[in-house]
């Protein structure tokens, strides 16, 4: 490892968490240099929701490739651009009655909410938008400043106006925070703005797997159109099937105005996407650009992705029942260890386990599953909720032979802790 020491920046992160050099990776399997095979409960943070080196993936490129196909374009016209669109719209918008427009911003997720708050304050004119306590949508400075975590909020001392922040479903327990929401909005002394937009994730990855209710973002959308506020859903974490329907925003029935992609969109290939309702492209040609905005391999890879996994249901049939495997193993895990005050929350193959007691267990566990050959990492505003997201993919007995490496990290952690307890006394 003394090579990254020696030459990667401080910044570096995940490398910390998992302290190995990786050499290859097939489906839900990382292996290492040594020949180590860990299972993959974290799949690049969302990113390979279809598995490491998917083999229909794999063949598209290597053909694509093979006959010089275009590789980088801007937004020129390609052959690859065009099969990839005219995928995503038979498969993906056509069935769920969407009408979107598309954009294709730079290459990262972060470019994609850039975008969408740019464009909405072009359409509104107001510069105001409002976001949700624990959200997360990237490290750029329009994206940081509609991001609530602090320890990112922190990094550097660049000017996050613009944003105000309001109560996530949940937040105050029962309490109605839409109401909440409601009464800054009808007090025109409030200080609060009216937005031109509001951005929110309908499952909050990183601020700890946070579900909004149905209920909840229904009646965010009908606040949203009495005040003539764009609604944005950030679907670049939880999208492309981690819900368990291709869009997490589908079983709550709404139709927002923006929807930003990333992560698995791409094929495991950075693309990142902003959807719009059709009156809203109200740009000039060229007003919003950058040089990786057409990503040819990742159209190339999306495409099949889309055809061999969207054109029915099983997809979605299999994450429902691969979420019922996950579930209840932590269910039980969470009834055996009661006294930690332990909750469990999450849908679709998006789950977070948090020990109340101890903030610290979560980073604890994910050390002691990474001995038992288990990648899986944490999230929350203090790192105190172990994450999983495996690949929706993965096999039935490669999911459940790493929730029982998982137990067993979990089981040595407490018995360790019992350990020392007693010893002090």
């Amino acid at each position: 490892m003394r090579i990254f020491e020696n030459l990667e920046s401080q910044v570096r992160g995940y490398i910390r968490s998992f302290p190995t050099i990786f050499a290859t990776a097939k489906g839900a399997i990382l292996t290492d240099e040594q020949g180590v095979e860990y299972i993959d409960f974290f799949a690049g943070a969302g990113t390979l929701n279809y598995g490491h080196n998917n083999s229909k993936i794999q063949e598209a490129l290597i053909e694509y490739l093979q006959k010089d196909g275009i590789v980088h374009g801007l937004d020129m016209a390609t052959s690859a651009k065009k099969a990839f669109l005219q995928t995503f719209q038979d498969l993906i918008l056509a069935p769920r009655n969407l009408e979107y427009k598309l954009q294709f911003t730079g290459p990262t997720g972060t470019n994609a909410v850039e975008t969408a708050l740019k464009l909405a304050r072009l359409v509104k004119g107001r510069s105001n938008v409002v976001a949700f306590t624990n959200g997360y949508h990237g490290l750029s400075q329009g994206s940081l400043a509609v991001t609530g975590n602090n320890e990112y909020r922190d990094e550097s001392y660049i000017s996050r106006c613009n944003a105000t922040f309001m109560p996530f479903d949940g937040y105050f327990g029962d309490f109605d925070t839409l109401e909440y929401f409601r009464k800054f909005l009808e007090d025109g002394s409030s200080g609060v703005d009216i937005p031109a937009a509001v951005i929110v994730e309908t499952i909050q990855g990183e601020g700890g797997i946070n579900v909004a209710s149905t209920q909840w973002l229904q009646g965010l959308q009908s606040l949203c159109q009495a005040y003539d506020i764009l609604l944005i859903i950030d679907d670049i974490q939880v999208g492309n099937g981690r819900s368990g329907e291709f869009f997490s925003f589908e079983a709550a029935g709404i139709y927002p105005d923006m929807v930003t992609l990333f992560k698995s969109i791409g094929g495991g290939l950075p693309m990142a996407l902003l959807l719009f309702k059709p009156d809203l492209d109200q740009w000039k040609p060229g007003e919003h650009t950058g040089t990786f905005r057409g990503n040819n391999l990742a159209f190339v890879a999306s495409k099949v992705s889309i055809e061999n996994y969207w054109q029915n249901d099983d997809l979605s049939n299999a994450v429902k029942y691969k979420e019922k495997i996950l579930k209840k193993s932590l269910e039980d895990l969470a009834n055996k260890y009661a006294d930690h005050g332990v909750e469990v929350r999450g849908r679709g193959l998006a789950y977070g386990i948090e020990f109340k007691s101890d903030k610290t267990i979560a980073g604890e566990i994910s050390e002691y599953a990474f001995k038992e050959q288990l990648i899986v990492e944490t999230c929350g505003s203090d790192g105190q909720v172990v994450k999983f997201l495996p690949p929706l993919i993965i096999d039935e007995n490669t999911l459940r032979e790493g929730l029982k490496r998982f137990e067993r990290a979990v089981e040595k952690l407490m018995s360790g802790k019992k350990d020392k307890l007693s010893e002090a006394f």
